[in-house]
């Protein structure tokens, strides 16, 4: 049971790495002893980013846009140019968009369907062959896609897009996971609730009425979600496969209809 969590030796590769969760992964990561790509769209932030985590552990910027398929394979050729395999992929960067359903345009579904369903796919498939090299059945590689509750269940905004996105990506990991198991590449997914970031701008102005609306009357933290990213990436989580875990203080699963945190 000794090193269980352990990352050490391990190398990770986190797209949206610069901010929110991608940022309290990578972390996590790096304090576990893994060395760490961050990637993000804006080369500037993702370098600062990077060099501020690197006072913790090893942690690189690759800057790419990963919104198209030539984006996630010029991400994955560069990963690939660094390092002879991948231990660890998280499908971490995403979008969302609100508007009436009158009004929802185009732009607003190409936009979150495109980052948030195809690239995690594509990007796997880029480095499916780095993943591979780096895996055994008695330590697999992972893949960790950052899926959302509201692919589980509602939230009142009309964010149409979003909740497809995520749905789909909780579907898409089971099916993903059924192929790449076969290669000792084990995919599962993360589902956060409210967690303080660019993103969910309600958690992160408003924490204490988001708390308020939360079985376990709090937010998430980074541990939290940090310690779920490292559980499923190391040897601890090594039998987990295709399943999307909700860290989200109980809303999906223990909310009652109808009636608040009692």
């Amino acid at each position: 049971m000794k090193n269980l969590f352990s990352l050490e030796g391990r190398t990770a590769l986190v797209t949206g790495g610069s901010r929110g969760i991608g940022e309290m992964i990578a972390r996590g990561f790096i304090e576990y002893g893994a060395k760490v790509y961050i990637s993000s769209r804006k080369a500037g932030v993702c370098e600062e980013v990077a060099a501020e985590l690197s006072k913790r552990g090893e942690c690189i910027a690759v800057p790419m846009d990963i919104s198209t398929v030539d984006g996630c394979r010029a991400l994955a050729a560069e990963i690939e140019k660094r390092e002879p395999k991948l231990d660890i992929l998280v499908n971490n960067a995403g979008a969302a968009w609100a508007a009436d359903f009158l009004e929802f345009p185009e732009s607003g579904w190409d936009k979150v369907m495109n980052l948030n369903v195809k690239s995690p796919f594509f990007l796997t498939q880029s480095l499916h062959g780095a993943l591979k090299r780096a895996a055994s059945f008695e330590r697999p590689s992972k893949v960790i896609n950052i899926c959302s509750i509201d692919g589980i269940k509602l939230n009142p905004l009309e964010t149409y897009s979003y909740h497809a996105s995520k749905s789909s990506l909780i579907y898409l990991t089971r099916r993903m996971a059924a192929r790449l198991v076969q290669d000792a590449i084990v995919m599962t997914g993360i589902a956060p609730g409210p967690f303080a970031s660019e993103m969910n701008r309600a958690a992160r102005d408003l924490p204490d009425v988001v708390a308020s609306h939360t079985p376990l009357r709090r937010i998430g933290t980074d541990e939290d979600m940090a310690g779920t990213a490292i559980f499923l990436a190391s040897r601890a989580g090594d039998y987990v496969v295709g399943d999307t875990i909700a860290v989200d203080g109980g809303i999906a699963y223990a909310s009652v209809p109808g009636r608040g945190p009692s």
